[in-house]
């Protein structure tokens, strides 16, 4: 059993491998759903992890589907990672019906190699999903991940299930969204899944004493003296269940 975190700074992500993370997917912009980190911090995270680290590379929030000058920031990106040591990237791209980008996916895979490469959750805005696994697997991506197309894993069961049936020996699948302690024997027994991913999300105060009002640096609604981290005992919890399973 794989268990991959999420992390959102250097922090986040050494902190995830003391708690028994298997992988580190490292990203930036919490509040963006992950986006790709900067060269210092995929360097210092290289030095200071053992275990696999692989890169979001996602050069902005919304959409799946790139023009011609964001897919070359994502080639560059994907370079970086590839010079600075990485194991794997983390990437998706989709046309404009919904459907796999297949001969631009086909492109930066081969770019990527010999790293693994993970198809991201543009598979859960995909338009039909056993057309896009086969469409995945022909770009040459190792794994895809997933929370069955819904808000989270634990109800995207069925879907995780028929697709890791679908998919054999082809191709990875791995359920992420909302995994947590409190589900995760769950998604695993019902679905026979052998890789998931979480972040262990938890918000710590600032340690700020002096804190200006009425001013953020974000959208209103951002909580400027509220740090995303890492809820450790989380992540180890859920890697107990994990090793009790096997």
């Amino acid at each position: 059993m794989i268990l991959e975190v999420c992390a959102y700074d250097i922090e986040w992500a050494v902190k995830a491998q003391k708690a028994g993370a298997d992988r580190i997917e490292l990203c930036s912009g919490f509040a963006e759903g992950g986006l790709t980190p900067g060269y210092g911090t995929i360097q210092k995270s290289r030095k200071l992890l053992d275990i696999d680290l692989f890169i979001m590379i996602r050069p902005r929030d919304g959409d799946f589907l790139y023009s011609a000058k964001e897919f070359e920031i994502m080639a560059d990106d994907i370079a970086i990672a590839k010079e600075l040591g990485a194991d794997g990237v983390v990437f998706g791209m989709l046309k404009k019906d919904g459907s796999i980008d297949i001969r631009r996916m086909s492109s930066l895979v081969r770019l990527a190699k010999p790293m693994e490469v993970t198809f991201h959750r543009a598979f859960d805005m995909a338009d039909k999903p056993f057309k896009a696994l086969i469409d995945i697997i022909e770009t040459g991506c190792d794994r895809i991940l997933t929370s069955g197309q819904r808000a989270k894993a634990f109800d995207g069961i069925e879907l995780l299930r028929e697709l890791n049936d679908r998919a054999g020996d082809e191709i990875s699948i791995m359920a992420g969204s909302g995994v947590n302690s409190s589900n995760i024997d769950d998604i695993v027994t019902k679905t026979g899944l052998r890789e998931v991913h979480m972040s262990g999300h938890t918000l710590i105060p600032s340690g700020m004493i002096y804190r200006k009002k009425g001013l953020t640096m974000g959208s209103a609604s951002s909580d400027e003296f509220g740090i995303h981290s890492i809820n450790s005992e989380e992540i180890a919890k859920v890697k107990q269940i994990l090793e009790n399973l096997s």
